[in-house]
Protein backbone atom coordinates (compact mmCIF):
# COMPACT_ATOMS: atom_id res chain seq x y z
CA UNK A 1 0.00 0.00 0.00
CA UNK A 2 1.76 3.17 -1.12
CA UNK A 3 1.59 6.14 1.76
CA UNK A 4 -0.88 8.21 -0.04
CA UNK A 5 -3.25 5.56 -0.01
CA UNK A 6 -3.05 4.52 3.60
CA UNK A 7 -7.09 4.62 5.45
CA UNK A 8 -7.22 6.62 8.47
CA UNK A 9 -7.43 3.30 10.23
CA UNK A 10 -3.57 2.61 9.47
CA UNK A 11 -2.34 5.94 11.50
CA UNK A 12 -1.09 6.36 15.06
CA UNK A 13 -4.18 6.97 17.50
CA UNK A 14 -2.63 9.59 19.30
CA UNK A 15 -1.30 11.73 16.50
CA UNK A 16 -4.22 10.54 14.49
CA UNK A 17 -6.59 12.73 17.85
CA UNK A 18 -4.07 15.10 18.11
CA UNK A 19 -4.24 16.17 14.26
CA UNK A 20 -8.02 16.38 14.63
CA UNK A 21 -8.14 18.42 17.76
CA UNK A 22 -6.73 21.41 16.12
CA UNK A 23 -9.57 21.47 13.95
CA UNK A 24 -13.09 22.74 15.17
CA UNK A 25 -15.00 19.87 13.05
CA UNK A 26 -13.36 16.70 12.51
CA UNK A 27 -15.83 15.71 9.80
CA UNK A 28 -18.19 17.43 6.83
CA UNK A 29 -21.00 19.16 8.17
CA UNK A 30 -22.19 22.72 9.05
CA UNK A 31 -24.28 24.34 11.80
CA UNK A 32 -26.77 24.18 8.69
CA UNK A 33 -27.03 21.25 7.82
CA UNK A 34 -26.63 19.95 11.74
CA UNK A 35 -30.01 22.52 12.48
CA UNK A 36 -31.74 21.22 8.82
CA UNK A 37 -31.61 17.42 9.82
CA UNK A 38 -32.72 18.61 13.42
CA UNK A 39 -35.88 19.92 11.48
CA UNK A 40 -37.48 16.71 10.81
CA UNK A 41 -37.30 15.15 14.06
CA UNK A 42 -40.54 15.55 16.06
CA UNK A 43 -41.81 14.62 19.94
CA UNK A 44 -38.69 15.89 21.85
CA UNK A 45 -38.58 17.52 25.03
CA UNK A 46 -37.21 18.19 28.35
CA UNK A 47 -37.33 14.52 29.21
CA UNK A 48 -36.08 13.38 26.35
CA UNK A 49 -32.89 11.58 26.45
CA UNK A 50 -30.21 12.29 23.27
CA UNK A 51 -27.17 10.25 21.94
CA UNK A 52 -24.09 11.95 19.71
CA UNK A 53 -22.14 8.90 18.97
CA UNK A 54 -18.72 9.88 17.32
CA UNK A 55 -19.19 13.55 18.88
CA UNK A 56 -16.08 14.65 18.27
CA UNK A 57 -15.32 17.91 20.08
CA UNK A 58 -18.72 18.12 19.69
CA UNK A 59 -19.66 21.21 17.19
CA UNK A 60 -22.66 19.62 16.24
CA UNK A 61 -23.57 18.54 19.47
CA UNK A 62 -23.78 21.96 20.71
CA UNK A 63 -26.13 22.91 17.80
CA UNK A 64 -28.01 19.47 19.31
CA UNK A 65 -28.22 21.41 22.78
CA UNK A 66 -29.02 24.71 21.72
CA UNK A 67 -32.06 23.46 19.52
CA UNK A 68 -33.43 20.94 21.87
CA UNK A 69 -34.09 21.04 25.65
CA UNK A 70 -33.45 17.36 26.59
CA UNK A 71 -30.08 15.66 27.97
CA UNK A 72 -27.59 15.35 26.00
CA UNK A 73 -24.76 12.36 26.07
CA UNK A 74 -21.76 12.62 23.78
CA UNK A 75 -19.57 9.60 23.08
CA UNK A 76 -16.20 9.61 21.70
CA UNK A 77 -13.17 7.08 21.37
CA UNK A 78 -10.78 9.43 21.39
CA UNK A 79 -9.68 11.00 24.74
CA UNK A 80 -7.94 14.10 23.59
CA UNK A 81 -11.65 14.75 22.08
CA UNK A 82 -13.34 13.73 25.38
CA UNK A 83 -11.80 16.29 27.23
CA UNK A 84 -11.64 19.12 25.00
CA UNK A 85 -15.40 18.95 24.92
CA UNK A 86 -16.49 18.52 28.59
CA UNK A 87 -14.10 22.06 29.20
CA UNK A 88 -16.52 23.33 26.41
CA UNK A 89 -19.18 22.37 28.65
CA UNK A 90 -17.77 23.17 31.54
CA UNK A 91 -17.56 27.13 30.08
CA UNK A 92 -20.49 27.52 28.74
CA UNK A 93 -22.47 25.72 31.72
CA UNK A 94 -24.33 23.01 30.34
CA UNK A 95 -22.69 20.44 32.79
CA UNK A 96 -27.00 20.22 34.01
CA UNK A 97 -28.13 18.30 30.41
CA UNK A 98 -24.72 17.25 28.42
CA UNK A 99 -22.10 15.54 28.96
CA UNK A 100 -19.15 13.82 27.23
CA UNK A 101 -17.84 9.99 28.07
CA UNK A 102 -14.87 8.14 26.41
CA UNK A 103 -16.54 4.93 24.88
CA UNK A 104 -16.89 2.88 21.85
CA UNK A 105 -20.02 2.32 19.29
CA UNK A 106 -19.76 -1.35 19.66
CA UNK A 107 -20.51 -1.08 23.89
CA UNK A 108 -22.46 2.11 24.33
CA UNK A 109 -23.65 2.87 28.11
CA UNK A 110 -27.21 3.32 27.25
CA UNK A 111 -29.97 0.41 28.42
CA UNK A 112 -32.33 -1.32 25.56
CA UNK A 113 -34.97 1.66 24.08
CA UNK A 114 -33.41 3.97 26.60
CA UNK A 115 -33.09 7.11 23.38
CA UNK A 116 -35.35 9.30 22.09
CA UNK A 117 -32.61 10.48 19.72
CA UNK A 118 -29.07 8.82 18.52
CA UNK A 119 -27.02 11.39 16.39
CA UNK A 120 -23.91 10.57 14.47
CA UNK A 121 -22.31 12.90 12.02
CA UNK A 122 -20.14 11.26 9.50
CA UNK A 123 -18.64 8.64 12.43
CA UNK A 124 -20.68 5.69 11.42
CA UNK A 125 -18.08 4.45 9.53
CA UNK A 126 -17.03 3.09 12.26
CA UNK A 127 -18.88 0.42 13.08
CA UNK A 128 -20.81 0.14 9.99
CA UNK A 129 -23.64 2.03 8.76
CA UNK A 130 -25.73 -1.35 8.36
CA UNK A 131 -24.05 -2.49 11.84
CA UNK A 132 -24.66 0.75 13.62
CA UNK A 133 -28.97 0.73 12.46
CA UNK A 134 -28.77 -2.55 13.22
CA UNK A 135 -27.71 -2.08 17.30
CA UNK A 136 -28.39 1.21 17.41
CA UNK A 137 -32.13 0.74 16.79
CA UNK A 138 -31.99 -1.62 20.38
CA UNK A 139 -31.45 1.28 21.99
CA UNK A 140 -34.20 3.34 20.65
CA UNK A 141 -37.41 3.47 22.49
CA UNK A 142 -40.28 3.51 19.65
CA UNK A 143 -40.81 5.98 18.01
CA UNK A 144 -37.10 7.38 18.64
CA UNK A 145 -35.08 8.89 15.66
CA UNK A 146 -31.86 8.17 14.22
CA UNK A 147 -29.88 10.80 12.34
CA UNK A 148 -26.61 9.81 10.71
CA UNK A 149 -24.51 11.88 8.08
CA UNK A 150 -23.25 8.99 5.52
CA UNK A 151 -20.38 8.49 2.50
CA UNK A 152 -22.53 7.74 -0.25
CA UNK A 153 -22.35 7.10 -3.81
CA UNK A 154 -25.04 9.73 -5.82
CA UNK A 155 -24.22 7.84 -9.24
CA UNK A 156 -24.73 4.36 -10.43
CA UNK A 157 -21.06 4.63 -12.30
CA UNK A 158 -17.96 6.10 -10.65
CA UNK A 159 -14.40 6.95 -12.24
CA UNK A 160 -11.63 4.19 -11.16
CA UNK A 161 -9.86 6.65 -9.24
CA UNK A 162 -12.40 7.36 -7.00
CA UNK A 163 -13.85 4.13 -6.89
CA UNK A 164 -10.76 2.64 -5.99
CA UNK A 165 -10.12 5.08 -3.25
CA UNK A 166 -13.55 4.73 -1.58
CA UNK A 167 -13.66 0.57 -1.76
CA UNK A 168 -10.39 0.71 0.07
CA UNK A 169 -11.26 3.53 2.47
CA UNK A 170 -14.72 2.68 3.20
CA UNK A 171 -16.45 -0.73 1.03
CA UNK A 172 -19.99 -0.04 2.73
CA UNK A 173 -20.08 3.16 0.51
CA UNK A 174 -23.19 2.68 -1.62
CA UNK A 175 -26.13 4.01 -3.39
CA UNK A 176 -28.57 6.61 -1.42
CA UNK A 177 -31.46 4.26 -2.72
CA UNK A 178 -29.37 1.23 -1.44
CA UNK A 179 -28.90 3.19 2.21
CA UNK A 180 -32.49 4.01 2.47
CA UNK A 181 -33.38 0.10 2.22
CA UNK A 182 -30.99 -0.61 4.47
CA UNK A 183 -32.76 1.82 7.19
CA UNK A 184 -35.83 0.46 6.41
CA UNK A 185 -34.36 -3.11 6.65
CA UNK A 186 -32.99 -2.58 10.05
CA UNK A 187 -36.57 -1.49 11.50
CA UNK A 188 -37.09 2.29 10.71
CA UNK A 189 -39.20 4.41 8.50
CA UNK A 190 -37.26 6.42 6.62
CA UNK A 191 -37.92 10.33 7.13
CA UNK A 192 -35.65 12.46 5.32
CA UNK A 193 -32.38 12.23 3.08
CA UNK A 194 -30.74 14.81 1.83
CA UNK A 195 -26.81 15.68 0.42
CA UNK A 196 -25.20 17.84 2.45
CA UNK A 197 -23.68 20.69 0.52
CA UNK A 198 -20.03 20.67 -1.03
CA UNK A 199 -18.96 23.66 1.50
CA UNK A 200 -19.62 21.02 4.04
CA UNK A 201 -16.46 19.71 3.03
CA UNK A 202 -14.62 22.31 1.31
CA UNK A 203 -15.31 25.68 3.61
CA UNK A 204 -16.19 23.34 7.07
CA UNK A 205 -13.88 20.91 6.82
CA UNK A 206 -10.76 20.88 4.04
CA UNK A 207 -9.82 24.68 4.19
CA UNK A 208 -9.25 24.78 7.90
CA UNK A 209 -7.02 22.33 7.56
CA UNK A 210 -4.22 23.82 5.68
CA UNK A 211 -2.68 25.65 8.34
CA UNK A 212 -3.66 23.07 10.93
CA UNK A 213 -1.24 20.99 8.65
CA UNK A 214 1.51 23.55 8.61
CA UNK A 215 1.47 23.65 12.29
CA UNK A 216 1.33 19.74 12.76
CA UNK A 217 4.10 19.55 10.19
CA UNK A 218 6.35 22.00 12.13
CA UNK A 219 5.41 20.68 15.58
CA UNK A 220 7.14 16.58 13.87
CA UNK A 221 9.71 18.20 11.94
CA UNK A 222 11.06 14.60 10.04
CA UNK A 223 8.42 12.43 11.40
CA UNK A 224 7.41 10.39 8.54
CA UNK A 225 3.84 9.42 10.38
CA UNK A 226 2.89 12.38 10.35
CA UNK A 227 3.99 13.46 6.55
CA UNK A 228 2.16 10.78 5.73
CA UNK A 229 -0.85 11.98 7.76
CA UNK A 230 -0.97 15.45 6.24
CA UNK A 231 -0.33 13.69 2.74
CA UNK A 232 -3.20 11.48 2.63
CA UNK A 233 -5.81 14.39 3.77
CA UNK A 234 -4.52 16.72 0.81
CA UNK A 235 -4.84 13.67 -1.43
CA UNK A 236 -8.40 13.16 0.18
CA UNK A 237 -9.15 16.87 -0.71
CA UNK A 238 -7.60 16.66 -4.18
CA UNK A 239 -10.30 13.92 -4.67
CA UNK A 240 -13.06 15.55 -3.57
CA UNK A 241 -12.28 18.46 -5.67
CA UNK A 242 -11.90 16.25 -9.13
CA UNK A 243 -14.75 14.28 -8.28
CA UNK A 244 -17.47 15.39 -5.85
CA UNK A 245 -20.07 14.81 -8.32
CA UNK A 246 -20.10 11.26 -7.65
CA UNK A 247 -19.96 11.22 -4.09
CA UNK A 248 -20.54 13.01 -0.90
CA UNK A 249 -22.13 13.00 2.56
CA UNK A 250 -26.30 12.46 2.74
CA UNK A 251 -28.04 12.80 5.62
CA UNK A 252 -30.33 9.90 6.46
CA UNK A 253 -33.72 10.42 9.26
CA UNK A 254 -35.22 7.73 10.15
CA UNK A 255 -38.01 6.48 12.76
CA UNK A 256 -38.46 3.45 14.99
CA UNK A 257 -41.20 1.33 14.16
Amino acid sequence: MSDENKSMHDFDFILLGEYFASLDRQGPGSPEVTKKALSFIDNLNEDSKIADIGCGTGSQTLILAEKTTGKITGIDLMPTFVDMFNKRIEQLNLNDRLNCKEGSMEDLPFEKEELDLIWSEGAIYNIGYQSGLEEWQKLLKPGGFIAVSEASWFTDEQPDEIKDFWNMEYPEIDTIPNKVRQMQEAGFVPVATFIIPNECWTKHYYEPQVEAQKQFLEKYPGNETAKDLVRSMVVEAELFDKYHQYYGYAFFIGKKI
